[in-house]
Formats: structure tokens, sequence, C-alpha cells
């Protein structure tokens, strides 16, 4: 793992499509309360089942040990995590017309938001890695042609149907 600026762009660019998504939705929902409810949910989870997938994925990039230092890095990956599950909800939310799309999770909707995820993931590990940001381990199993892990792949293709069909659960 390498701190550096590279380290913080996307989670920027992310953090400013959060707050548009935020202060377009808060506008024109019926119920701030219900609103704040799903964002506070969403953002719980995302942390938590991000924080949990990142630390157990550890073993599989280079230099990963389980000591503070790491399992910060594992946190501060979750905030980005949660930031990208966040940008999905917002930007489906735009597409659907409707934040609370997640209460209508059809196949063809969760084929996209899959799809998205896994797509999306795969762009961002190119871009770490390439920069040096982090490398894998040798155990790390990689896809063909893109050369980049399978395992965050994989966390982005389900963790956030999990954490949006988990909300609809809870709330």
């Amino acid at each position: 793992m390498n701190f550096n600026i590279n380290l913080f762009i996307t989670p920027a660019i992310a953090l400013g499509l959060v707050l548009w998504g935020y202060l377009y939705f808060r506008k024109i929902v019926n119920s701030r309360t219900t609103f704040n409810k799903y964002l506070g949910v969403i953002g719980a989870l995302s942390f938590f089942l991000n924080w949990v997938w990142e630390v157990a994925q550890g073993p599989l990039y280079s230099s990963f040990e389980f000591d503070l230092l790491h399992i910060s890095f594992c946190g501060l990956a979750s905030i980005a995590d949660m930031l990208m599950v966040y940008v999905l909800w917002f930007g489906f939310g735009s597409i659907y017309k409707n934040v609370y799309w997640v209460n209508n999770l059809t196949g063809k909707r969760i084929f996209w938001l899959m799809l998205t995820g896994g797509v999306g993931a795969i762009l961002a590990e190119i871009r770490h890695t390439a920069v040096g940001n982090w490398s894998y381990a040798e155990a790390m199993p990689l896809l063909p042609w893109v050369e980049v892990g399978l395992f965050p792949a994989v966390q982005f293709s389900f963790i956030p149907l999990i954490i949006f069909y988990l909300t609809k659960k809870i709330l």
C-alpha cells in the first residue's frame, strides 16, 4: 500500500457525486426523515460489510499484516467503498427517478447493479494497481484479460446488492 494523492482522487470525486445526490434528492423526497433513515442504514451497512470484506481479503494483497496500520487502511478503503455505494444508490435513483428504487429490486435492476458495481471495481483496481497504490500477493486470483483481483470485482458485484436488500428489509 502506498499513501499518495492518487489514492484520494476517486474518493474525492465520489464525495462530490454523493453531495450532489444528497442535495438533489433531499429537495424532492416527501419525507426527509425517511430519506435520512435510508442514508444512515445504507451508510452503516456499507461501511461495516465492506470493512469486513476488506480485512478478510487483506492477505491477498502484498505486504498485508493484521496490524493497526493495515486494519486502519481497510477502514479508509471502507469509507471509499461506502461513498461508491452511495454513488450507486443516487446514480440508479437518478436513472429510475426514484431514490427508493431499492424497494423494487427486479431481476433487470439487480443485473445492472451487479454489472455496474463489478465493472466499476475492475476500473478502480486497474487504476490503483497501475499507479502503485497497492499490489496483489501471489494468492490473489486474477481476472483474465484485465489482470485485476477477482475478489475486489466480486466485492462490488455483490455487496451493494446485499446492502440494498438489507436496507429494504430493515426499513
